[in-house]
């Protein structure tokens, strides 16, 4: 059985369901799910929970009102958490992400 949970950040001009990215590792899934606005977290964390997310956590940049609001749109059915690593993390991990997918990728034949 796959543990997923979520780390949402914030990047202006992303996509949240476009541009993330989703590393699955020993069981485990993890979504990091970029939002244009924090103001959009609510309906992001919503759909996470509706896919089968068990964790949500916010990364850096969120207010605690933000935080809030996001609790209170996913209404307590999955916990959630705010972690205070830096964006430079994130896009770290999304380029680890990048390189886990290319190695795992299928050989090409030219």
């Amino acid at each position: 059985m796959t543990v997923s949970w979520a780390y949402i950040y914030e990047h202006p001009g992303s996509d949240p369901v476009d541009d993330r990215v989703v590393l699955d590792r020993g069981g485990q899934r993890t979504y990091l799910v970029p939002v244009p606005d924090p103001s959009t977290a609510p309906a992001v964390a919503v759909d996470l929970v509706a896919e089968g997310v068990a964790l949500i956590e916010l990364c850096g940049g969120f207010a605690l009102t933000a935080a809030a609001r996001v609790a209170e749109a996913v209404g307590g059915r999955v916990p959630v958490g705010h972690v205070t690593f830096a964006v430079d993390s994130v896009r770290g991990a999304t380029r680890y992400g990048e390189r886990l997918e290319a190695d795992q990728a299928p050989p090409r034949h030219d």
